[in-house]
């Protein structure tokens, strides 16, 4: 079958609707050039199991966007209610929630909790400054890759010595938030997305580069077939502006297990 000729299935037509945010898109590569480093999709990435989050409450926009998205989505009408109260749960701390991300990417679910445990039982206070004070080595002998352990040491090194700009991010779009953690070495687009989607709670992300999400709307919307970018990105203008809560449920049709960053 053409792809071009490929239309998902069950989906209402789209009601146009105000977007938040700049919407997600890949970022490409100098013309000519080979592709830096932060353009490169983390296609293996994987969100790590959930904890349990002291004070965790529902995002604002919450059931206001699942409402939306069961009026206008068949797949989601039906899947939105199948999970009951389950939500995206944010940490709360940005240094946390990037070095999660950093721990999670292009390895397993299980083998990415195991290291981050350890990593905690290290580094117990979990701050810059204690993972600084570990150094490198003694964070791969957590068992993360002596790249991952040079990453986490960079992005510990950016928070304490203020190269960040940690108390503008709220205020800051979506794009602003990826061009200034995609500087940091070992973030690239997919990790700042989940920082916007887990962090910032931001309402309207599209992570493209997101294994979980392109499989989860092959097999909800394509009859298991696999799906373009292009396919992919079409589906989710029916989200918009809550492309954050759909990518979720799509995430829960794949494992029902809530992840947090």
């Amino acid at each position: 079958m053409n792809a071009a000729a490929r239309k998902p299935k069950a989906v209402a037509p789209a009601q146009p609707k105000p977007v938040a945010g700049k919407a997600a898109a890949k970022v490409a590569p100098k013309a000519g050039g080979k592709p830096r480093k932060s353009d490169l999709p983390e296609v293996d990435a994987v969100p790590l199991p959930v904890e349990t989050v002291v004070d965790a409450v529902r995002p604002a926009y919450w059931d206001e966007a699942c409402a939306d998205l069961m009026k206008r989505d068949r797949i989601l009408r039906k899947m939105i209610p199948t999970y009951g109260p389950a939500h995206l749960v944010s940490r709360g701390d940005p240094f946390v929630t990037l070095a999660r991300s950093i721990v999670g990417q292009q390895i397993s679910v299980k083998a990415a909790q195991s290291v981050w445990e350890r990593l905690a039982a290290r580094c117990p206070r979990l701050t810059p400054a204690q993972f600084l004070k570990s150094g490198s080595e003694e964070l791969a002998g957590c068992g993360l890759s002596k790249r991952k352990a040079e990453y986490i040491i960079d992005l510990a090194d950016h928070f304490k010595a203020g190269r960040v700009h940690v108390k503008e991010w709220v205020a800051m779009d979506d794009e602003a938030v990826i061009a200034e953690l995609t500087q940091i070495r070992g973030i690239g687009r997919w990790t700042a997305e989940m920082f916007l989607m887990f962090n910032l709670m931001r309402p309207n992300v599209l992570p493209l580069d997101d294994v979980g999400l392109i499989n989860a709307i092959s097999t909800n919307y394509f009859s298991g077939e696999p799906v373009t970018r292009s396919e992919a990105r079409e589906v989710a203008a029916n989200w918009e502006p809550w492309r954050t809560v759909a990518t979720w449920y799509m995430w829960r049709s794949l494992d029902p297990l809530p992840v947090t960053y």
